[in-house]
């Protein structure tokens, strides 16, 4: 999952599959891309006996929905899939970490401030391991679209953010899940930073089968951590 486990034999991903740190668009990006060629330290102990979680997974971390006293507010969803290595293999015991806005587009986070309501029911985080077949399933809430201040009336799409851990800190993948169909996809740089072929891998599918009837509606999305069919991550890959 980082540049030290990109075996020879693996096919390489496609051009423009992760973004670049700078973008022309993504108007922060020209802040913080570096501006000279970036110097590899060598990995110390902590680097690769690492992470240590912060205690066991809980029964309702994987139900974003039920984690407060009262019901989350907003359109319940299942969001689920494989983790895959490049020949389609499982990926197991893969700890997949999730964070997104509410209903209304809000996170609850001290920072996010527009006038948007809060559910107090609804903390917008996450967490579940991949079982023996790479499978994993988070219920949660439909995340709304806000308003981000990137350019003349930016709206981001309606998202979910996936973390991936391998078995060590540096063995971390972040990437963005979205929603089939959004009218936003058009104006998003971010969505729009890497191929037309990329920007399909980070679209959920919905799929009738696997919705909860009268309850819940479901999107698949699999996660792939390279080849051909890589996945869309945040950390450029060479």
């Amino acid at each position: 999952m980082t540049t030290t486990q990109r075996l020879a034999g693996y096919p390489p991903a496609p051009a423009g599959t992760n973004p670049p740190l700078g973008f022309e668009g993504y108007r922060s990006t020209g802040l913080r891309a570096p501006s000279q060629a970036p110097v590899v330290l060598p990995h110390r102990l902590t680097e690769v006996t690492g992470p240590l979680l912060p205690g066991p997974i809980g029964p309702n971390d994987h139900d974003l929905t039920t984690q407060h006293e009262g019901e989350a507010q907003g359109q319940r969803i299942v969001v689920f899939g494989r983790v895959l290595d490049s020949g389609g293999r499982a990926v197991p015991d893969t700890l997949v970490e999730v964070w997104q806005a509410n209903a209304a587009g809000r996170y609850r986070h001290a920072r996010d401030n527009w006038p948007a309501p809060l559910d107090p029911n609804f903390s917008g985080g996450g967490r579940v391991l991949t079982d023996a077949h790479g499978n994993y399933s988070f219920t949660t809430i439909k995340p709304g679209a806000y308003p981000w201040g990137n350019h003349h009336n930016a709206w981001r799409p309606a998202h979910i953010h996936f973390s991936l851990f391998g078995h060590a800190f540096p063995q971390r993948l972040v990437t963005q899940m979205y929603f089939p169909d959004d009218p936003l996809f058009a104006q998003d740089p971010i969505f729009n930073s890497v191929s037309e072929d990329a920007r399909r891998r980070m679209v959920s599918t919905f799929d009738l089968d696997a919705t909860r009837p009268e309850w819940a509606l479901a999107f698949r999305f699999d996660i792939v951590l390279r080849g051909r069919e890589q996945s869309v991550f945040e950390e450029p890959h060479a």
